[in-house]
């Protein structure tokens, strides 16, 4: 059995679509819950970027925010300012990925190539707005905020998108929006995405290209000061 069947088969296994719904709802509880009662002070903006992040990739997105995202972390480094950055574009990739593929495939029945258009278009209109949003929060002004957007996100957002879009491709191309392969295969490629752009961030960022999100600690500290 080759590695598409194998995976075929485990996004269609009841046992584990109901398990990962209730490791995803335990962590999504999990980020309400300490972003209520211990981070209330982050921006509201970063805390659609950490739901967002933690519903796409459950447990994985909730450990990158308990890394890099909480105002208790004990100093941010490199690989920290890389996981916030990289989870902006992915709130918002995910966001235009999920929306491009439903439309495309349920409502206007696109073929292949319809529907890889539609949904690259979706994915950096959104990847784009939840980056601009965040920095417009931290002060930056609108035409600055949209020029830092498209000169830091566009290779993450890239690299994003051809992994995820080929992997949901490859797992369910022949699926329609009522079958179950192509809602789970949306949200496994969704992580592979993120994975596949974390080191794209971290050499942006280490370049200089972009500079990541605020320390949240520093925003912590200056909000209570």
């Amino acid at each position: 059995m080759g590695i598409q069947q194998t995976l075929q088969n485990v996004l269609t296994n009841p046992t584990f679509l109901v398990a990962w719904g209730i490791v995803v709802a335990v962590s999504l509880g999990v980020l309400v819950w300490d972003l209520w009662r211990n981070n209330a002070k982050l921006k509201s903006l970063m805390k659609f970027v950490w739901g967002f992040t933690v519903l796409y990739s459950g447990p994985l997105g909730l450990a990158g925010y308990w890394y890099s995202g909480r105002t208790q972390i004990d100093h941010d480094s490199l690989w920290r300012k890389a996981f916030r950055s990289v989870s902006h574009c992915y709130s918002g990739c995910g966001t235009g990925e999920v929306l491009g593929f439903s439309v495309a495939v349920g409502l206007l029945a696109f073929k292949t190539t319809g529907t890889i258009v539609l949904t690259f278009a979706l994915a950096y209109f959104f990847g784009y707005l939840l980056t601009v949003g965040p920095l417009m929060q931290e002060g930056v002004g609108l035409t600055e905020a949209l020029w830092d957007a498209f000169y830091s996100e566009t290779a993450s957002i890239t690299v994003m998108e051809i992994v995820a879009i080929s992997t949901d491709i490859w797992l369910a191309g022949e699926a329609g929006i009522g079958d179950v392969l192509f809602w789970s295969a949306l949200v496994f490629s969704l992580t592979m995405g993120l994975l596949a752009a974390y080191p794209v961030n971290l050499l942006l960022i280490q370049f200089g290209v972009k500079e990541g999100m605020m320390n949240p600690a520093k925003m912590g500290s200056e909000m209570g000061a």
